[in-house]
């Protein structure tokens, strides 16, 4: 699937998705990413929601303030799929806002909520 999105100055965006890829500004990427629109575009260790624990939660609500984020996105693979609630609690305690929902969903809201300036992360989970 292409997108086309209103472009944000200096703001990464989603260009592309499919199976097993994302693209982040044309640039396809085969594994699990971080993606901010302060800047940060990184791999992200969790290879599928399988994997995913609450060490991985607490390094995202650390990342998210460290950045003044104010939603975190999870995009959680093909399907839609909630973490543990108590995984959950680093996140509240920083009152940081979580919205999960499967990767193709979580890439169009991050494309939504970046141009309109909205400090956000989101971590997809690419399957």
């Amino acid at each position: 699937m292409k997108f086309q999105a209103e472009r944000a100055d200096g703001i990464p965006l989603v260009t592309g998705y499919g199976p097993g890829w994302l693209a982040v500004d044309g640039e396809k990427r085969h594994s699990s990413t971080l993606i901010s629109t302060l800047g940060l575009l990184q791999d992200w260790d969790c290879l599928s929601f399988s994997a995913l624990n609450s060490t991985h939660l607490e390094a995202l609500a650390a990342l998210c303030q460290e950045q003044g984020i104010e939603v975190l996105l999870l995009g959680s693979g093909q399907q839609l799929r909630f973490p543990p609630m108590q995984w959950l609690r680093p996140l509240v305690q920083q009152r940081i806002g979580l919205e999960t929902m499967d990767t193709a969903a979580a890439l169009r809201t991050y494309n939504v909520l970046a141009t309109e300036s909205r400090k956000v992360l989101a971590a997809f989970i690419v399957e």
